[in-house]
């Protein structure tokens, strides 16, 4: 007699605060939860396991470009990375091992990719529903999947007609052997840098395909030596004095950042790299950026440049005119025989797209996909009028070109439980931004961007498809950090409602600052 295998029923939870994701962002609002006293929430990871980026992300060569002991939690030190830079696993284990330490596995759900939000204003609650067929009733929810997570798949013709071997860097297939390989590499951002060093010595012949240069500057690989690393761990301060040194370094950068003609000054420095590296002069030129230094992100690599000089190793510049069974054809006719594309192309990072079949209904059953028509926007990045209670880590206009972003994920959960703190003082059921405080904010952040390297004439993926860009902070960290320190109230609308334990009334009712 055969046995079937149990089946899962759908199942309900009903908490106080749901947490989609379990990367950096996620983790971080767990644990400052957990610190403020609240430990009914639940985390819902769309794996298996938690660490987002550095969980996808394994490719060879995969590491931070943010010094090690900067891309950390402030609250939770190491002091024995191996490098100034760390490679991806050893962050991820950096990762597993926090979440161990704090006990955030038993509020973990693992297999849960969430499919939709919807929020009832009679009871003030959220319903989230996953991929899996559950749902959870929320108060609070907060988005910390993060921008990049959604591989960026380019529509190259014929791409699937290919009979070779086809991967994306943030899937890579460790289990294809590329040694003697004819393989075509296509993009040259943040990722392609890092393992294309690492492949070609292996390959028989390396493709590097090329739309845009990017400004690529030295990489410090220093190892942090054992007596470092052991007067960090018994001398706790020494190691806070060297992060601190790190971050303000890193904000040393916003110089030529906000004055183009500096930037401009500086990647001097950065063609004379190039001319070093590469012999080749000709190759040298076409790996130089016509565009000023910092329009686009800067990437850090010392294997970079060097591996131009290999014989194996060929730079294509002409845009692909279509892929075919075992080859790829660029758009000057020739044709270049190929056993595996590998796919360098960076992540969907517009949540317009990668939330565009999303249900999310707020307020009156308004649609994010209708509010973010023209630009995703959010009020420091955090909260979107209309969507109470919805709370954003690394929101709109958060990222970085200079700096850790894990300094304004803490800034974002510290504003957070403020805003839940504020919103039981006041005994008020839900917090939603005023639309003319949001609207002040966008518009602020679009005036500061104006003048920018960001602004100064590239296309990168910092911007929308109109140009506009929704993606970087256009400040100093500390400046973000100074105004999110505390929640301004007269930003926001607290209301309590009729079916909630918070209030008796029989309407919703709105309780004033």
């Amino acid at each position: 007699m055969t046995s079937q295998a149990k089946i899962k029923k759908p199942t309900t939870e009903i908490v106080d605060t749901v947490i989609v994701g379990a990367g950096f962002g996620g983790l971080c609002m767990a644990i400052k939860l957990q610190e403020a006293g609240n430990t009914n929430f639940v985390i819902l990871e769309k794996a298996d396991e938690v660490g987002g980026t550095w969980r996808d992300n394994s490719y060879p060569g995969c590491a931070c470009d943010v010094q090690s002991h900067m891309y950390s939690f402030s609250f939770e030190g190491k002091a024995d990375w191996s490098k100034r830079y760390a490679p991806w696993n050893e962050i991820q284990d950096y990762i597993l091992k926090t979440t161990d330490k704090y006990g955030i596995r038993h509020y973990m759900r693992y297999g849960q990719e969430v499919t939709g939000a919807v929020f009832d204003e009679t009871s003030g609650r959220w319903t989230i529903k996953t991929a899996a067929g559950n749902t959870y009733n929320c108060r609070h929810w907060v988005l910390a999947s993060g921008p990049l997570h959604v591989p960026q798949i380019p529509k190259i013709k014929g791409l699937e007609n290919f009979k070779g071997k086809v991967f994306h860097s943030a899937r890579w297939d460790h289990d294809y052997d590329l040694k003697g390989k004819k393989v075509v590499s296509i993009g040259t951002g943040g990722s392609a840098i890092q393992y294309c060093p690492e492949i070609a010595p292996d390959v028989e012949k390396l493709h590097v395909f090329q739309r845009t240069p990017a400004w690529v500057i030295p990489r410090d690989e220093r190892k942090y030596p054992e007596l470092e690393k052991k007067l960090y761990k018994r001398f706790p301060l020494l190691r806070k004095l060297h992060r601190a040194r790190c971050y303000w370094t890193n904000e040393s950068r916003v110089w030529p950042i906000f004055n183009p003609a500096i930037a401009r000054t500086l990647q001097n420095l950065a063609k004379a790299f190039i001319r070093i590296q590469v012999k080749d002069k000709t190759l040298a030129r076409k790996l130089t950026p016509d565009y000023t230094l910092g329009c686009k992100r800067i990437l850090i690599s010392n294997k970079w440049y060097p591996m131009f000089n290999r014989d194996n190793v060929e730079l294509v510049t002409d845009g692909i005119q279509e892929v075919r069974e075992h080859s790829i054809v660029t758009s000057d006719g020739v044709e270049r025989e190929a056993d595996c594309i590998i796919l360098g192309t960076g992540f969907v990072v517009d949540p317009r797209i990668y939330m565009a079949d999303f249900e999310l209904k707020g307020l009156g059953g308004r649609r994010i996909q209708d509010d973010w028509a023209d630009a995703a926007q959010a009020y420091y990045g955090i909260n979107v009028s209309g969507y109470p209670n919805m709370h954003l880590l690394v929101g709109p206009n958060t990222g970085l070109g200079h700096n850790s972003i894990i300094f304004m994920i803490e800034s974002q959960v510290h504003y957070i439980l403020d805003a839940m703190k504020k919103l039981d003082d006041k005994g008020a059921d839900y917090l939603d931004v005023k639309q003319e405080k949001q609207d002040r904010f966008v518009d602020r952040m679009q005036d500061m961007l104006e003048g920018t390297v960001w602004t100064s004439g590239c296309t990168s993926w910092y911007q929308q498809a109109d140009g506009k860009n929704t993606t970087i902070w256009p400040a100093s960290t500390w400046r973000y950090w100074l105004e999110t320190r505390k929640l301004p109230e007269n930003a926001y609308t607290f209301v309590s409602c009729a079916k909630s334990k918070h209030s008796k009334a029989d309407t919703a009712e709105t309780v004033t600052a």
